[in-house]
């Protein structure tokens, strides 16, 4: 019998097997400068139940808004456990340049790999309480009473937020096409 990952199902059943090593949900080590965020949140489903077999990737510029780095790559991966539960820690990032040569509001890129998506679903995560917000020229294209799903909530402490990926339903959150 030979196990070949098919081109449909490479997270699904295959995700806890074969890509738990590329997991990498510390982005910052301690010599990187920057505000230190802990992003915790839920993969659900469209009845309100935890995928458990999801893989998030991030992608994000460190804190002067610039992508890549030696000591800051801004790549991360977390897989969700039984509770459909991921986590990063990471920085804020520093604004970067988007259409038209706009300065965006800092922002997480976010892609959602999983068992019955023939492509990843692709997002954005923002931050609570920042100005850059109101100018950002991708948020402004998202319908106003939507843009909450793409805005992460303050849990406790300084630094520590929640999003949640809703794949459907109420509160869905905003997935792009690109």
């Amino acid at each position: 019998m030979s196990l070949h990952a098919t081109t449909s199902q490479t997270v699904g059943p295959y995700l806890h097997i074969g890509l738990t090593w590329l997991i990498t949900e510390k982005l910052a080590g301690a010599g990187v400068p920057g505000k230190r965020v802990s992003i915790q949140g839920r993969v659900l489903d469209g009845d309100g139940e935890p995928v458990n077999d999801a893989l998030v990737e991030i992608w994000q510029a460190d804190s002067r808004g610039k992508y890549g780095g030696k000591r800051f790559r801004g790549f991360g991966r977390s897989a969700t456990d039984d509770s459909g539960a991921f986590r990063f820690h990471t920085i804020k990032p520093g604004r970067v340049p988007g259409p038209g040569g706009k300065l965006q509001a800092p922002h997480i890129g976010v892609q959602v790999f999983m068992r019955g998506q023939l492509k990843q679903l692709v997002s954005r995560i923002y931050f609570p309480d920042e100005p850059a917000n109101a100018q950002d020229p991708v948020l402004a294209l998202v319908p106003a009473q939507r843009r909450a799903t793409l805005i992460a909530r303050k849990r406790g402490n300084a630094g520590q937020l929640e999003w949640n990926v809703i794949l459907q339903g109420k509160g869905e959150t905003v997935f792009f096409d690109c």
